[in-house]
This record gives C-alpha cells, structure tokens and sequence, in this order.
C-alpha cells in the first residue's frame, strides 16, 4: 500500500525536477543569445562588487563601467589581452586542455596553484557567476562556456570581455579604464597602453595600470613582446598562424 502511494509521487518528483531542469536549460541559453546581440547592463561580478561595497559600508565607492562597441576599441587592446591571458583563444573551443594539464603537473609538483582559464572561461564568470574556487562554479562556468562558445563568434566573447573584465577596484572595461588612467577613449589607446591594462588582469584591485609597479612594467614590456611575435591585431582575426607562448 505505501509502496502504490510513493510510487507515483516519486515520479512526479522527478517528473517536476526535469521539468525545472529543463526550463533551466532553455532560459540560459536564451540569455547567452539575446546577449549575442544585446550589449549586457552589467554583469555578475559587477553586482558582486557593488553589493560588497554597500556591506561593508564603503561609502565613497564609485562603480565605473560602460559599453565601448567592437569598431570603438583600439585593436591592441584584445590582442593584448589575449597575449597576456590566453594566446590560443582564437582557436580553442572554450578550454586550453595544454594550459590546465600544465597547471595540474605543477601542483603535483609542490608549485603554487595557477590558473588556466580561458578568456571565454573568464567570460563566463564574470557575466553570470561569482568569485570563487567551489565545484559548483566551476561546473557552471564550464556549462556558460561551452554555451557562450557555441552561441557567440570569437570576436563578441572578446568584445563582451574587455567591457566586462575589472581592471581596476570599481573600474570594469576599456571605456572606463582608459578615460581613468589614460584620459584617452578606447580607440586611442596604443600598444603600452593596452600592454598595461592587460598587465593587471591578474589582480586589479592592487595593481595599477597608470602608476605601474616594477612588476606591472615588466609583464606588460612582456605582453607587448608577445604581440609582436603573435602578429599584431590580425592575430585575433585568425589570420595569423597559432604560436605558442615564450
């Protein structure tokens, strides 16, 4: 009699839990397209920040942000990101299994922990995720990926990139970071500037691409070498062939 009884609401369970599994799915990926086309407002790690700034009562905090078109960037500006953060990006499908085989040996080896994400990766989480290093982001940042990867050309996951990526505490994006550090728009920036702005990606909050640090300076003289040798702006085109980095 309970075994008649749980049967059937077990299966309604299930039924309701793939239903929502389902719905899940078809919404997110509406989303990934509509923003294929739509120029987002702001993004997961922006709310983050700000929702941050309001608990810790950081009152003289100034979120700085705004949407620079594609053809409205400097083209050394993405060639340098990608030269500091992911020179395969223009050929990889979302993940540089090279990079995290790399980073996994050399945990095993005692080193220090480094990231391998991509810039489609990096994309994704800061668009729709949260800061952290938990199984569940991770999952989900893999799941917009591969969504973002399929849905939008290589150039709008870039374009989507250097509007969003912080690059400063409270600045996000080229628009605001050139006219904060450089009182330039983004389609006048030169390759140093670009080189500098790409240079903080790996902490925003401490470095500082107008008054750079010894450290700041020479990742981007690196990052600037490692334009060249990629080609320049046709690089992200993919009119350049593949090379590995040095």
């Amino acid at each position: 009699m309970h075994l008649v009884f749980r049967r059937p609401l077990l299966i309604r369970l299930l039924r309701s839990l793939a239903i929502l599994m389902l719905a899940w799915l078809a919404l997110s990926w509406l989303m990934v397209l509509l923003l294929r086309f739509v120029p987002p407002w702001t993004s997961a790690v922006m709310l983050e920040r700000q929702l941050g700034a309001w608990v810790h009562g950081e009152k003289d905090f100034q979120l700085r942000q705004h949407w620079v078109p594609w053809k409205q960037v400097s083209p050394w500006v993405p060639l340098a990101m990608v030269a500091g953060e992911d020179q395969k990006f223009p050929y990889h499908h979302g993940f540089d299994f090279d990079s995290i085989q790399d980073a996994m040996d050399a945990a095993d080896d005692g080193k220090r922990l480094r990231g391998a994400s991509t810039i489609s990766q990096q994309t994704a989480k800061n668009l729709f995720l949260w800061n952290g290093r938990s199984f569940v982001r991770k999952g989900l940042e893999a799941y917009f990926t591969v969504l973002i990867e399929l849905t939008w050309p290589k150039q709008r996951i870039l374009e989507v990139y250097v509007n969003i990526a912080e690059l400063g505490d409270g600045i996000y994006g080229v628009g605001a970071a050139s006219e904060a550090y450089f009182h330039a728009s983004p389609a006048q920036l030169g390759p140093a500037q670009a080189a500098r702005l790409a240079a903080v990606l790996p902490s925003p909050r401490r470095l500082h691409a107008d008054r750079p640090s010894a450290y700041v300076q020479r990742r981007a003289n690196w990052i600037q070498r490692q334009m060249d040798q990629l080609g320049g702006p046709a690089y992200i085109e993919g009119r350049a062939p593949p090379r590995a980095k040095h």
